[in-house]
């Protein structure tokens, strides 16, 4: 990955964080204004130009803003990011919210799902290696800004059902070492142009005989920072509790 300085690490950290809270593509003006880089706009233009021309941001086709790329993002959870602390109140919210379904798998995760969609407002999907898929939340696609595509709605609905596909990425995801959370962004592993505005956000459970992930699957500028820790939290809860279960 190619080496950013200090100062354009804090211009595409201001960047991502902007596009996050509003959706909208950033331009040099706003980032001046709001977020005190203590440089001129014109230098954060230049900047924001080198940024673009190594990949980390793109034009948007509807304005003469600039949006974080996935390798944008990819350095921006890597490097930059720090993930919020999940509350003891979420902790016990989480646990609460499945343990009376604890006895089963499928009930388990079907309610687990459910309560991260919930919480969320995303979609959420479990997956596990003896070919069990659950999710919740798609009626939540109706209210992200990125989804209102009936094209991105169809496919996401398709591969929802496609199992060889969440197979691939349950063998990927447990192939990779030091991993406690997978981040697929935009069309990278998707391999689909279509899905270029998503992202997707999972963790990992095991208990015996079964490996599975679960997560949420939203728009590409989803608060990470919020997500990830609760993901973490929810995947190993769930773990434990199968493993407490002998499930």
């Amino acid at each position: 990955m190619e080496e950013l300085t200090a100062r354009q690490l804090e211009i595409l950290k201001a960047i991502i964080q902007e596009h996050t809270e509003t959706g909208e593509p950033v331009g040099s003006e706003i980032l001046e204004k709001k977020y005190k880089l203590g440089v001129s706009p014109a230098t954060i233009r230049n900047e924001m130009v080198v940024l673009a021309k190594k990949g980390y941001i793109v034009k948007s086709h509807f304005s003469s803003g600039r949006v974080p790329s996935a390798k944008g993002f990819r350095l921006y959870i890597n490097k930059i990011m720090k993930r919020k602390e999940i509350t003891t109140a979420d902790e016990v919210a989480y646990k609460n919210s499945v343990w009376d379904e604890r006895s089963e798998m499928h009930k388990l995760l079907t309610q687990a799902t459910r309560v991260l969609a919930q919480r969320t407002g995303l979609v959420s999907l479990a997956a596990t290696n003896n070919g069990g898929i659950y999710f919740s939340g798609l009626a939540n696609l109706l209210s992200i800004e990125e989804f209102v595509n009936r094209e991105i709605e169809r496919q996401i609905f398709k591969r929802l059902e496609e199992m060889e596909y969440w197979e691939k990425l349950l063998n990927k995801f447990f192939s990779e070492e030091n991993q406690d959370i997978y981040f697929v962004l935009g069309d990278e592993v998707y391999a689909d142009p279509i899905f270029d505005a998503c992202a997707s956000v999972f963790g990992e459970f095991e208990a015996h005989d079964i490996k599975g992930i679960i997560g949420v699957v939203g728009p590409k500028n989803m608060h990470y920072d919020l997500i990830a820790p609760q993901i973490k939290y929810f995947s190993t809860l769930l773990g434990e509790i199968m493993k407490e279960q002998n499930l």
